[in-house]
């Protein structure tokens, strides 16, 4: 598995492209593999505030409910409400079209403790095999 360049990765599996004080948040390849068929999903609206590692959605497959959590603290600005309307899209495009919210980074130094992505390729080989 190789992930695509551009983007910072959590240990919980979500992913977030960074532009200027911006942040494009979602769900990567290895957790949709993991999750199977997704079947709904649950965001925050725009004006909501998350912390980082704490819970700001859910995701439901047919194997299992999860908790999406926020790689960085900030403000939402926009929901991605096609990807709510066809939560399989996580599964077909999980770097483009199923992107889940914007969000505007308070802090962007938190970005430094985020995984690259040949570290977070190893890291989820790793967890493939266990």
């Amino acid at each position: 598995m190789t992930s695509p360049q551009d983007l910072r990765f959590t240990k919980t599996h979500e992913w977030l492209r960074v532009d200027g004080d911006i942040a494009t948040l979602g769900i990567t390849d290895h957790a949709q593999n993991e999750l199977g068929d997704i079947t709904y999903l649950e965001l925050p609206e725009a004006g909501d505030r998350l912390s980082q590692a704490q819970p700001f959605g859910i995701v439901e497959s047919v194997k299992a409910a999860s908790d999406i959590y926020a790689p960085v603290d900030g403000e939402v600005l926009e929901r991605n409400d096609e990807v709510v309307e066809a939560p399989d899209l996580v599964n077909s495009s999980p770097y483009e079209k199923a992107w889940l919210i914007k969000v505007k980074l308070d802090d962007p130094g938190q970005l430094e403790s985020l995984m690259g992505p040949a570290e977070y390729d190893t890291f989820a080989d790793a967890a493939s095999t266990h």
